[in-house]
């Protein structure tokens, strides 16, 4: 059983349809034994790090996220959290990853947020990445970013380098939206329902 952390997120609709194409069921949920006994745990996040830290911290998921030992896969906003802090609202994230999010910076060719189609650049081996192009798009929606670390499986550019895959024992970040990223996101979701 696949359980999508309720962070109250506008992609988990997405989410949800995306493992039913791959064949497979999930519960959305906050309660946190139905969450400590999923197979696997997916953290989805649209919107601002203050409100969805406040939401699982209301839901009493803080500890519980942090302690999970299953694969746990945050997607674009969820990715995020799963870092030390974001200056979006001077936030205290989850701190299973020890970097601080930023926010892009405009300029006159380039807009933000940074949303459309990039390339991934891989910067590790990882079974996340079987079967997926070096150089592949993937579908990115995101005003702040993750710098590029040691526990940075692929990044990415705009403007400035950042991580656009993260990952490190079960727990694992995808800054872009697999499930909005055609076949290559499919891939790759596929690719985390088969980690043990």
């Amino acid at each position: 059983m696949i359980a999508i952390i309720d962070s109250g997120g506008a992609n988990i609709a997405s989410v949800k349809f995306a493992l039913e194409r791959l064949g497979v069921g999930s519960v959305l949920t906050d309660d946190v034994n139905v969450i400590r006994s999923a197979e696997k745990v997916m953290l989805p996040g649209v919107g601002a790090a203050p409100i969805a830290m406040q939401r699982l911290a209301s839901a009493g998921l803080i500890d519980c996220i942090r302690t999970l030992e299953q694969p746990v896969l945050g997607i674009c906003l969820g990715m995020q959290l799963l870092f030390a802090h974001s200056d979006e609202g001077d936030t205290k994230l989850l701190g299973l990853f020890d970097a601080n999010c930023k926010a892009f910076t405009p300029t006159s060719n380039r807009s933000v947020p940074h949303m459309g189609w990039n390339q991934l650049a891989f910067q590790q081996d990882h079974p996340l990445l079987a079967g997926v192009d070096n150089g592949a798009h993937v579908y990115f929606v995101h005003s702040y970013f993750a710098p590029v670390t040691s526990q940075t499986i692929a990044e990415c550019s705009y403007g400035h380098d950042f991580t656009a895959i993260v990952g490190e024992k079960n727990f694992i970040g995808c800054q872009f939206h697999p499930e909005r990223s055609g076949s290559v996101g499919a891939r790759i979701l596929q690719n985390f329902l088969e980690m043990p």
